[in-house]
C-alpha cells in the first residue's frame, strides 16, 4: 500500500503525499495524543521566526461560511528554543521527514534562521514562508515583487545544503513571475498557496471582528484559487509542487495533484477536526480505487 502511496520530493521519499501544515498544527507532537502522528507523509510545523514573538492582539480569529480569518502574527518561541525544546519532543514521537517553516521581515533573518535548522538532522526540507512583511521595505511581503523574492530565495541558497521550498503569497497579481523569480534564485520546490487576505465586520459593534482588522482566509472556499495557481505554475516551472489551500478530502489531494501538485498541505481542516490528516490518508485508497489510480506519483500534472 505505501507505494501506491508515496511519492517525492527533491529526492526526500515520503509514504504519502499528505503533510500538515505549517500554523495549523502546532510542533506536531500536540497531536500525538489523538493518533500515531507516524502515518502522517510528513509534518510542516510551526512557523519560526529568530526572536520569540507573541503574536498579535486578540482576537485574532473570525469564523465565515466556507473557511476562517485569522492574524496569529506567527507565535512562536524563536528559533533557538525551537531547536533546543521542540525538535526533540517531536522526534520522540514522529520518525518521517520533516519540514520547518521558516519566517522573517529580513534577509538577514531569514539566513541566519535558515543556517541554523540547515544542520538539523531530522530536518529534510526548508520551507521558507516570503508572505512576511518585509520590514526594510516600508513592509511589503517579500513574496510580492519578483525582485525580493529571487533575493530571498538566493540568500537562503547560499547558506544552506537541503532542498529550499518557497511558500508563496495568493495575494499579487502574478502568481507565475513569483514562483518562476523563485526558481531562477535556485528554489528546489514552490508551496502554493498561502492564505487570502479577508475580514468580518461585527453587526453589533460595528467594528472589525478581529483586532487587526484584517487576516489570512483560509478554508474550503479557497480550493479553487490554490488549485488554479498551481496548475498555472506548474506550467511555468521545472520544480516540484507542495498544493495547499482548502484540502479537505482524498478527492481535494487527487484534483490538486492532477492539477500539478507533487504533495499536499492539510490547514484549516486540522482546526476543525483534529483527525482531518488521519481520515483523508485512510481514504485515499478507496477513493483511488474509485477512480482507477494505481498510483499516486502517476497522476502528477495529468490535467495538464
Amino acid at each position: 500500500m505505501e507505494e501506491k502511496l508515496s511519492v517525492t520530493l527533491s529526492g526526500i521519499k515520503l509514504n504519502n503525499p499528505v503533510i500538515p501544515a505549517s500554523g495549523t498544527f502546532g510542533f506536531g507532537y500536540e497531536f500525538a495524543d489523538f493518533y500515531d502522528i507516524n502515518i502522517l507523509g510528513s509534518i510542516s510545523f510551526k512557523g519560526t521566526t529568530k526572536d520569540e514573538r507573541f503574536g498579535n492582539a486578540q482576537p485574532r480569529i473570525a469564523e465565515c461560511k466556507e473557511g476562517l480569518i485569522n492574524s496569529i502574527g506567527l507565535q512562536n518561541p524563536g528559533i533557538d528554543m525551537v531547536i533546543e525544546k521542540e525538535l526533540p519532543r517531536l522526534r520522540k514521537v514522529f520518525k518521517n521527514p520533516l519540514i520547518a517553516n521558516i519566517s522573517g521581515f529580513s534577509i538577514d533573518e531569514y539566513t541566519h534562521c535558515c543556517e541554523k535548522i540547515d544542520k538539523q538532522e531530522q530536518v529534510e526540507i526548508i520551507e521558507v514562508n516570503i508572505s512576511c512583511p518585509n520590514v526594510h521595505n516600508g513592509g511589503m511581503a517579500f513574496g510580492t515583487s519578483t525582485e525580493a523574492a529571487k533575493e530571498v530565495t538566493k540568500a537562503v541558497k547560499a547558506v544552506t545544503t537541503k532542498p529550499v521550498y518557497i511558500k508563496l503569497t495568493p495575494n499579487v497579481s502574478n502568481i507565475v513571475e513569483i514562483a518562476k523569480a523563485c526558481e531562477d534564485g535556485g528554489a528546489d520546490g514552490i508551496v502554493l498557496i498561502n492564505t487570502l487576505l479577508g475580514m468580518r465586520i461585527d453587526l453589533k459593534t460595528r467594528k472589525p471582528v478581529i483586532a487587526n482588522k484584517m487576516g489570512g482566509f483560509s478554508g474550503p472556499a479557497i480550493f479553487p484559487v490554490a488549485e488554479r495557481m498551481v496548475y498555472q505554475v506548474y506550467e511555468a516551472v521545472n520544480i516540484p509542487i507542495i498544493g495547499v489551500g482548502g484540502i479537505e478530502t482524498a478527492e481535494d489531494v487527487i484534483e490538486m495533484m492532477l492539477a500539478g501538485a507533487t504533495a499536499v498541505e492539510v490547514g484549516a481542516a486540522n482546526l476543525k477536526n483534529p483527525y482531518a490528516c488521519k481520515e483523508i490518508i485512510e481514504d485515499l485508497p478507496k477513493v483511488m480505487e474509485k477512480y482507477k489510480i494505481e498510483k499516486l506519483s502517476d497522476i502528477i500534472g495529468k490535467a495538464h
